[in-house]
């Protein structure tokens, strides 16, 4: 069978080339997210996809089947959570790993009761909507559920076994994505390319000595993924405080978060204890990821896009700084150093410089803001030593378009991120459920202008891990 591949043009503009130039020449050896992060300009533009872990992918689907337990309980199974983290990066090649988890797990360690109703999303019987009820929630603590969830031999889990088994998960994943001076899994196994032509010619999977019986084809992910560093970052997430209290007020998901902006108003000083709380639970779950290993987190603010730039100012961005204060008072054992954050927001073009004031490193851009001018609104640095970076923002819906129209959409956003310092690329929000995973893996090898890695994308995954 012959394989049609499109040439996606030469290699990335060294920093300097052309469009924004970044804080400092990039750090040969250094994952290519790290250095987006830090403001540089890597010779390829990352690429990771929120959701990358997860409903897309068969082998998640599988997973789950054969654990036949809620998705909130997997979570704080380190192997199944572990393996699942791991999937996308061997099968797409991204540049770093998400932690498989879910915004709600901090809330279960602390005791209180949500689960996620398919169809629905997380749902709370126990809405928080005056001060008693507010008082009453936050008395418990991260970490201190009498019944966080159930382990995989059905046993109840309590809160401080949850957040162990978040960070044997996360330690499972660093094992195999590996550090500085710890090459990954199949770090000195032969090249990607060679593998990649090995597998189009139909020859046998062999695993290397230190493949840990990964696939020749799961090894060509994780070395993709590795691109010229040893080793692929794990990136740790939490819910912004806004998003946790607006499904602690509403009791599930809401088009217009009235009883969490009503509460905003009607008492300020049960907000102010409520986000406080928040901001704490979720600073602390991120911490955790780091201190376990996570090179960097991300603050989703999923629901901050409903509120007016003056109440987000006055009554949400003091709280998500206070949760990545929080977060940066960790150290990652696999980079010595506190973990940079990403803050990102949907429906919240008009809130870019507010989230850039929270301190974070990098904004997160949704499809409905456009890159270049995002770019250009978040503007310098507090310490004036230039912009900043920025992720995002492919359309999701473009995915299950015809290839002749994802590609110059792919295309176009690359060079809409030369706007800016340093870029990430993401999609505007997360992978849907139906996306064919080979699309997904082909963006990566068009981000990185690899033919070799769209060759590997056009045959297709082998189905083994």
């Amino acid at each position: 069978m012959s394989i049609s591949v499109q040439n996606s043009g030469g290699a990335d503009h060294p920093a300097g080339s052309g469009g924004s130039t970044g804080l400092s020449a990039p750090q040969p050896g250094r994952p290519a997210l790290l250095e987006a992060l830090a403001g540089r300009r890597p010779r390829r533009t990352p690429v990771w996809f929120m959701r990358q872990a997860g409903r897309s992918l068969p082998e998640y689907r599988a997973l789950r089947e054969r654990a036949g337990a809620p998705m909130l309980d997997v979570c704080l199974w380190p192997q199944a959570a572990a393996q699942v983290t791991l999937q996308p990066v061997r099968r797409h090649g991204v540049d770093a790993a998400v932690l498989f988890s879910d915004i709600m797990v901090p809330l279960r360690l602390a005791g209180v009761e949500v689960r996620i109703e398919p169809g629905t999303g997380p749902v709370l019987d126990a809405p928080v909507r005056d001060w008693a009820q507010v008082r009453r929630l936050t008395a418990h603590h991260y970490g201190d559920a009498d019944q966080a969830g159930a382990g995989p031999d059905g046993r109840a889990l309590d809160g401080a076994a949850g957040v162990s088994a978040i960070q044997a998960a996360v330690r499972a994943v660093v094992a195999e994505l590996g550090g500085p001076g710890q090459p990954g899994a199949g770090a000195s196994a032969p090249r990607q390319a060679d593998r990649a032509h090995s597998h189009n010619r139909g020859e046998p999977h062999r695993a290397s000595a230190d493949s840990g019986g990964l696939s020749a084809r799961a090894l060509a992910g994780l070395a993709q993924s590795r691109g010229e560093a040893e080793w692929t970052p794990l990136l740790g997430f939490g819910g912004a405080p806004f998003t946790l209290v607006a499904y602690l007020a509403e009791g599930r998901p809401s088009r217009d978060h009235l009883a969490a902006r009503t509460l905003m108003h009607a008492d300020p000083t049960a907000w102010d204890t409520l986000m406080t709380w928040a901001a704490h639970l979720t600073g602390q779950f991120m911490a955790t990821q780091v201190a376990a290993g996570a090179a960097a987190v991300q603050l989703f603010d999923s629901w901050a896009g409903s509120l007016s730039a003056a109440d987000y100012r006055e009554k949400v961005a003091p709280y998500s700084a206070l949760a990545l204060d929080v977060a940066r008072d960790a150290v990652s054992p696999t980079t010595g150093a506190p973990a940079p954050v990403i803050h990102f927001a949907t429906r919240a073009g008009h809130l870019l410089p507010e989230l850039h004031r929270t301190g974070a490193d990098v904004v997160g851009v949704d499809e409905c803001t456009d890159l270049a001018l995002a770019a250009t609104a978040l503007g310098e640095r507090d310490d004036g030593s230039g912009a900043r970076p920025v992720q995002g923002n492919l359309n999701p819906a473009l995915l299950a378009a015809p290839w002749e129209v994802l590609a110059p959409a792919v295309d176009a956003c690359v060079e809409a991120g030369r706007a800016a310092p340093a870029h990430v690329f993401n999609l505007g929000h997360g992978v849907p459920p139906s996306t064919d995973p080979n699309v997904l893996t082909r963006v990566v090898a068009r981000v990185h202008k690899s033919q070799d890695w769209e060759r590997m994308a056009l045959t297709g995954w082998d189905g083994q891990a």
